[in-house]
């Protein structure tokens, strides 16, 4: 199933997502004990995070939320730029989340390296051969990449040694660095997706990731259609712009 959801603003779309976080979260802890997730770098999730870590959201239980990353850079976990860096600041350690649900990717190792490691560390974490997340948060950018799946990068591009693979090095030559990050074959395993998009920026690209024609080399975010989960586009006004009345409705 897909669904788009347009909001007044970025305010009402986090506590909205918020919301159907925690409901989905305890949903899976009712039904398997435990609820894992894989988180998004980025602006967009940060006020998400602020939010989670607040008491409003103390209904759910913690404990049994296991943290992994859809993609991170190839900086060290203590760095301004890394996305375990940004949800650690605004959530781990406001929630004391214990150091065991915490699965990190390692990318202070040689990439190749760090995206072998974590991919043994999800298997070993869901004793399955295509492991199923609960949620998997992503966002978009300006040029319709998400996690870090860029255009014409070899993630994207149909590399056959990548097409079994989970997680992957990718090298991102517009920014001259090495990325990790999940394959489109484990995000769309997931249970459900939720895109958080936000601001003007993103309207153009939205429009044509969604509504152009199918050109995932250039616009990765089509690349994402879950094999039998849910995918929820979560939209501010200003990145729905764009859409036609049919999407919009």
């Amino acid at each position: 199933m897909k669904k788009i959801l347009i909001y007044h603003s970025q305010e009402e779309m986090i506590r909205s997502a918020a919301g159907h976080f925690i409901s989905t979260g305890s949903a899976a802890i009712d039904e398997q004990g435990q609820f894992n997730v894989a988180l998004a770098g980025g602006s967009t999730p940060t006020p998400l995070y602020e939010y989670l870590a607040d008491k409003k959201a103390d209904d759910l239980n913690w404990s049994k939320v296991h943290f992994f990353w859809g993609d991170e850079r190839s900086v060290p976990p203590d760095h301004p730029e890394s996305n375990f860096n940004q949800a650690n600041l605004s959530l781990l350690i406001p929630r004391t989340i214990q150091k065991e649900n915490i699965h990190r990717i390692k990318a202070e190792l040689p990439p190749a390296d760090a995206a072998r490691h974590y991919q043994e560390e999800i298997q070993a974490s869901f004793q399955q051969k295509l492991p199923s997340f609960d949620l998997i948060l992503l966002g978009m950018g300006n040029d319709g990449h998400t996690a870090s799946l860029f255009p014409e990068t070899e993630l994207v591009n149909g590399d056959v040694s990548n097409q079994n693979r989970l997680v992957a090095p990718n090298w991102v030559p517009k920014l001259e660095s090495w990325r990790i990050s999940f394959t489109p074959r484990l995000i769309n395993a997931a249970q459900n997706i939720y895109f958080l998009v936000s601001g003007q920026s993103k309207a153009n690209t939205l429009k044509l990731v969604l509504e152009g024609p199918a050109l995932p080399h250039r616009y990765p975010s089509q690349l994402i259609s879950p094999d039998q989960g849910n995918l929820f586009w979560y939209l501010d006004e200003e990145a729905a712009a764009e859409l036609s009345d049919v999407n919009r409705s």
